[in-house]
């Protein structure tokens, strides 16, 4: 049975969809006013590979991850460039694309837009008007008066009078209480901005999310997940404006994936530590990133290191070294090497368990080309490239993964294959001198060769 930790019990759960076979699941996408960061490839990694274990073990999941595409963040960066609102928010949809493309991330079934259902979220914020859990502030904000919501913080096991006690009113705010958020701001002089029957404004964050996946999935939905920084007050909020606003349970299991720290800090810009998805490619193959990703459980912290980082493209060249000279065989699902790793990724889609058996799995597909079992190890090597798919994993040519990225300043592909031929000449006329020595230079650069009677091969380490 599948199990997943569910944020909302803090215990692990047998995982029983509202509907048999189906599986209604939305995620907390990107504010898009910069490029993506490490921290949200973690999610995006982490939940594609949710998405694709559930999809092999046989449900339909209807996956929505909304794109947060107006915001203060936003506002504030398009006003910096001089830039409209869209032009920035559109950029930045495409520079997510094409970052998560390269980590071999697959596109959601959906992504809502927030600016797209901005009728949606008015609908939602009249009817917490006309219930009574918002009102329209002095100020023209609507917010949502939290002191009505009976069971507000049970996701996070927040007492409301403790977290009232150390709140505060800002100057502009004309909230009735310290802990009431936002739904809908009063538009400011030269704001983008929409009529509502409260006057010119925006939406609030949390209101759209809220709106979107109902929208999308209806009132209650099997799962919901996101990063490690939104159960308070995001997903809390939501809960609130979403049972609130339809009478109905918002979400049967929620679920976080773990923070992303940099050498033991916290990943800021203040820090000097933040990287991008982009500077992380610029030095490492995307799926040394994606491996790195998800060593770790999904709710695991990370700590993003060099050391890290090298030692998952290590991981990853046991798995390649592996595989290459095998023509993979096409599997069946079943069998001993298949219930291990459902038996792993069945207990909250534990990808470190998973990959401790895949590397028992690519020690016997070693032994078997040794030994010379080529039909053993073409279906040992199938396995691998099955479970390597639902992992998003082992999709490169073996050759070709091994022999590295180019770093800057380092010998090309070219270079290298010159020098080996060199190195070929120089054996032919038995001046191995000259042999070892271009080995020697090759290893100084980090190039290991490997002679065979095939020719030889070389891998960057």
């Amino acid at each position: 049975m599948l199990h997943i930790y569910n944020t909302m019990t803090r215990k692990k759960e047998v995982f029983t969809p509202i509907e048999a076979g189906k599986i209604k699941m939305y995620v907390c996408g990107v504010t898009v006013y910069d490029l993506c960061h490490i921290g949200h490839a973690r999610v995006m990694v982490a939940f594609d590979v949710i998405t694709r274990y559930l999809r092999h073990r046989g449900y339909e999941v209807n996956y929505i991850r909304n794109i947060t595409d107006v915001d203060d963040k936003i506002i504030r960066r398009a006003a910096e460039n001089n830039e409209p609102v869209d032009a920035l928010t559109e950029r930045m949809i495409q520079a997510m694309h094409d970052d998560e493309a390269s980590l071999n991330v697959l596109r959601p079934d959906h992504e809502p837009r927030a600016t797209h259902h901005i009728q949606d979220i008015i609908n939602m914020v009249q009817t917490l008007i006309d219930k009574g859990y918002a009102y329209v502030a002095s100020n023209g904000d609507v917010y949502y008066r939290v002191t009505k919501f009976e069971n507000y913080g049970a996701l996070t096991n927040r007492n409301l009078e403790d977290m009232q006690a150390g709140a505060r009113i800002g100057i502009e705010e004309a909230k009735e209480n310290p802990m009431d958020f936002v739904l809908w701001k009063s538009a400011k002089a030269d704001e983008v901005s929409w009529e509502s029957p409260w006057g010119a404004g925006r939406p609030g964050w949390h209101i759209e999310c809220s709106a979107m996946s109902t929208c999308c999935l209806g009132n209650t939905f099997d799962i919901h997940g996101g990063g490690p920084d939104l159960p308070f007050p995001h997903h809390e909020n939501e809960i609130a404006q979403s049972e609130a606003a339809t009478g109905e349970k918002y979400v049967n299991t929620w679920m976080h994936a773990g923070a992303v720290r940099v050498d033991q800090e916290k990943m800021s810009k203040s820090l000097g530590n933040f990287f991008t998805i982009r500077d992380v490619l610029e030095k490492y193959n995307p799926e040394v990133v994606r491996y790195f990703l998800l060593a770790s459980q999904y709710r695991s912290p990370i700590n993003y290191s060099e050391d890290g980082l090298k030692a998952a493209r290590q991981s990853l060249e046991r798995f390649y070294t592996a595989l290459e000279g095998v023509q993979a065989a096409e599997v069946v699902a079943e069998g001993e090497w298949v219930e291990r790793f459902k038996t792993a990724m069945d207990d909250d889609f534990n990808t470190a368990e998973a990959f401790a058996m895949l590397f028992d799995l690519a020690k016997q597909l070693n032994i078997a080309k040794k030994e010379g079992y080529t039909g053993l190890a073409a279906q040992l090597a199938g396995y691998l490239k099955l479970f390597g798919s639902v992992l998003g994993l082992f999709d490169q040519d073996p050759t070709e993964f091994l022999k590295g990225v180019e770093q800057e300043g380092a010998l090309t592909a070219d270079q290298i294959e010159a020098m080996i031929e060199a190195r070929k000449q120089a054996r032919l006329n038995k001046d191995f001198a000259e042999s070892d020595r271009i080995r020697d230079e090759l290893l100084s650069q980090g190039i290991t060769l490997k002679d065979t009677r095939e020719g030889t091969s070389w891998v960057r380490e």
